[in-house]
């Protein structure tokens, strides 16, 4: 009997006992909703291609990897997201940090940073230091990085609108401490396009974001190369309530629309594409996460040289940052969350990160202390150190499961794609809310499979502790933060050269409303102590700003 025979035999035997076997009543669907095979076998791979769609490591299309040694070259970075209160108090939990293993370091901000007002405008009041590190000029930037080599260490910064305002913060704190330009190196979020499907924190309008963006592009090109330029996001779509495969497709359309921003912008595909970057969440549903790193190395290196003619094979490397899922954390039995942590993490690390943020158990309810986020970065040594899966590129290759899986979220992709073209562009489809309407569905699906109990969350609808009581350590922001940075903000403005201030800020503007590239205006601003807000609001008389139309 021939094998193929055998194999279909083996196969109509299976498929007889499976169902005459009951099953469990189960609904056996992703986490994102979509229907799992019950089994993988070779014909949900039929037509794959070892060297077209997956290659070693290290080479096109990079399904297996960006690199060829992988872990064994170096383990990924390991960024915890920090910030809180003052720049002095996030400054001793970097030093904290750092003196327990960290290998980078990750700025959270507060919102007033976020949103451009200094710590003494009406509406900081009650923010300041809140959910990040209050940051108002270059004095905070100073401080904030009092003791830290930045030529030494990478520093992502979480920051969009005001990214280019905080970039040069730092570019400027670095150059005072004898740093060059040159050797400062780190990543700024600076993913305004995310901002209008998700996350919300935006300024201007998407035109003058969208100039901001591209001025940074060529600015860093030409100055500060070892800066990654935009994080491209599908953390925050993810965390709004998308599936993975919108995260995957809503986050390498947004990265398309920065190519094409460059390009017409007249910039050289190869001399920015290297410094762009991404940014992926990781979820508790293992496989379907995994298969999503994969899928989205290879969307990005086909597309980048077969549509926009990237001839620098570092143009085509999808280079990712990933942080586990805050969105699947519970305040409900909340060490619990130290187990989903480490799953998530480690599919991160089987789908090829580089660079990774676990988070702390106690997130849902404040900002993690410093047990807690030592227990999240053990996790990662754990994972680098006791686990072996560092020992292997790409390790879960050749799997049915996950090979049938990858190809299925890259056709998915491909759909979504081809809708945004049809209106028009991501900025058309953000202007008739077809991002933020398809997000909402998947959340409010999501929702209703949770309370239905289709979908068991641990502690949460169900195997609940009655009268549970928390006994984890809370981090608490003391009132007196608030007073402090409005007391420090003010002495800035007092002891700075008022006169220089007025100047650089009148430049800016004119070169706002001209052609010039905005970035040197700014760290000219930045380096007389002109603070986030006055800069944003000198920016605010040209731009305006931006207020969404109602879409439901």
């Amino acid at each position: 009997m021939d094998k193929k025979k055998i194999y279909e035999e083996q196969k109509k035997k299976y498929e007889e006992e499976y169902s005459s076997r009951g099953l469990q009543d189960i609904e056996f669907t992703t986490v994102s909703g979509a229907p799992v095979r019950k089994l993988a076998v070779p014909e949900d791979i039929e037509g794959i291609d070892y060297s077209d769609d997956l290659g070693f490591p290290g080479q096109y299309p990079y399904t297996r990897g960006v690199y060829p040694t992988m872990y064994r070259g170096r383990f990924w970075t390991m960024r915890q997201f920090a910030g809180f209160g003052t720049a002095s108090d996030t400054n001793q939990r970097y030093h904290y940090l750092l003196d327990h293993g960290q290998t980078g370091l990750s700025v959270a901000f507060d919102m007033p940073t976020i949103m451009g007002y200094d710590s003494d405008h009406k509406r900081s009041e009650g923010e300041v230091g809140r959910c990040g590190v209050a940051i108002d000029s270059l004095r905070d930037m100073e401080i904030l990085f009092d003791g830290i080599d930045l030529a030494g260490i990478t520093t992502s910064m979480t920051i969009n609108a005001p990214a280019s305002i905080l970039l040069a913060f730092y570019l400027s704190a670095g150059e005072k401490k004898g740093t060059s330009l040159g050797s400062m190196g780190g990543t700024i979020q600076n993913d305004i396009l995310k901002e209008y499907i998700a996350q919300k924190s935006w300024i201007f309008p998407p035109g003058p974001s969208m100039r901001i963006i591209t001025d940074i592009l060529g600015f860093c090109s030409d100055h500060v190369p070892r800066w990654n330029t935009i994080s491209i996001s599908g953390y925050h779509i993810r965390e709004a309530g998308s599936t993975a495969v919108q995260e995957l497709a809503f986050t390498l359309a947004d990265g398309f629309a920065y190519v094409e921003a460059g390009i017409a912008a007249g910039l050289d595909v190869d001399r920015f594409a290297p410094r762009l970057s991404f940014f992926f969440n990781a979820h508790l549903d293992f496989f379907e996460e995994i298969a999503k790193y994969r899928a989205a190395r290879r969307i990005w290196a086909k597309r980048m040289k077969e549509k926009y003619g990237a001839k620098d094979e570092r143009s085509l490397l999808l280079r990712f940052h990933t942080q586990t899922a805050g969105c699947s954390l519970t305040a409900q039995q909340p060490e619990n969350n130290i187990v989903r942590t480490a799953f998530q993490g480690l599919s991160a690390v089987l789908g090829g990160t580089q660079s990774l943020h676990t988070n702390s158990m106690d997130e849902t309810l404040a900002l993690p202390s410093e047990k807690a986020v030592r227990i999240a970065l053990r996790t990662q040594q754990i994972i680098a150190h006791e686990t072996g899966v560092i020992n292997t590129a790409d390790p879960l290759a050749g799997s049915y499961f996950i090979e049938a899986l990858t190809m299925e979220m890259e056709e998915e992709a491909e759909k979504y794609f081809k809708k945004i073209d049809e209106f028009g562009g991501v900025v058309k489809a953000i202007e008739e809310g077809f991002f933020q309407k398809e997000i909402g569905k998947a959340a409010y699906e999501y929702q209703k499979a949770v309370e239905a109990k289709r979908k068991i969350i641990v502690g949460l609808n169900e195997f609940g502790l009655e009268g549970e009581t928390i006994d984890i350590p809370l981090l608490k922001i003391d009132q007196k933060v608030e007073e402090s940075q409005r007391k420090a903000v003010g002495r800035v403005r007092e002891e700075r050269d008022n006169d220089k201030v007025e100047r650089e800020l009148e430049s800016l503007e004119k070169a706002a409303r001209g052609n010039d590239n905005l970035m040197p205006h700014i760290i000219r601003c930045a380096k007389c102590y002109a603070t986030e807000g006055e800069i944003i609001e000198t920016l605010k008389k040209v731009f305006g700003e931006y207020r969404e139309p109602l879409f439901y």
